[in-house]
């Protein structure tokens, strides 16, 4: 579970319940309005089902589960391994990789090892390597867009709503007193769609942004790993390459702990 994430959203919601706890003559029942709710939440799944294919909005729900269980590799246990494996085929050959592949986790990583093992040319493993990287690279892309149309048509719904409230109102003015609990119905529907739009949609297309730029630095170093373990790179060095793609902090850890 990514704690940032949980953390945020409890923060950001218990803010919101506190204000209104302590704001003088305010009520939880004045903010809550079910038609509201509907017009802002609908309205915005509504309409990026027009924006995307049935099947990319099927996704919705494993996207949002990516954000708050995120599957990430950390970057410097896989330069280890890398390292480790252009040692072995260093001192026993490449094809001692083979015995390894078990032992892999990573299909990204496996699959590298294995074209390798298996004589692949150079410059055709890299391009195979980073067609799966491009692939990837655009399913994140789908998943944050996905995130961000919600979150940008969401406050849009909100004002729609607004508008609505706004008229039902206007044709009941022959009754003064509802006038001031028309307008703040009203109103609730825009609170609603900034809400929902800057706390949820919005936040989760920038952390999906975040875990996508972290997993194709993992993915290139695998990249550049690979291809320095086929040409036969002194594992010394291999490692001094991949290092470069770490903070400058991690590389400080790295040869205090060596």
């Amino acid at each position: 579970m990514d704690k940032a994430s949980v953390g945020g959203l409890a923060s950001g919601i218990g803010l919101l319940i506190l204000a209104i706890a302590i704001a003088p003559g305010s009520s939880f029942a004045a903010f809550i309005d079910y038609p509201s709710l509907a017009v802002v939440v609908g309205g915005a799944i509504a309409a990026s089902f027009i924006a995307f294919p049935i099947k990319t909005m099927l996704l919705s729900p494993s996207v949002v589960k990516k954000i708050l269980f995120p599957k990430q590799q950390e970057l410097q246990p896989v330069i280890k391994q890398l390292v480790e494996f252009a040692e072995i085929a260093r001192r026993d050959g490449i094809l001692a990789l083979e015995s390894k592949t078990k032992d892999v986790e990573d299909p990204f990583i496996m699959m590298g090892i294995q074209m390798a093992v298996d004589g692949t040319d150079g410059e055709l493993m890299e391009a195979i390597l980073r067609a799966e990287i491009q692939a990837v690279s655009n399913r994140h892309k789908t998943g944050k867009a996905l995130m961000e149309t919600m979150g940008r048509y969401a406050p849009a719904f909100g004002m729609i709503g607004t508008l609505m409230g706004l008229i039902i109102m206007l044709g009941n003015m022959d009754d003064p007193e509802a006038i001031g609990p028309g307008m703040a119905v009203a109103l609730i529907t825009t609170l609603y769609g900034a809400v929902v739009s800057n706390l949820f949609f919005l936040p989760f297309a920038d952390k999906l942004g975040f875990y996508s730029k972290r997993e194709l630095e993992v993915r290139e170093a695998i990249v550049r790993g690979i291809l320095s373990i086929q040409e036969g790179d002194n594992p010394r060095v291999l490692e001094q390459k991949l290092n470069t793609l770490l903070p400058q902090a991690a590389r400080t850890q790295d040869s205090e702990a060596a």
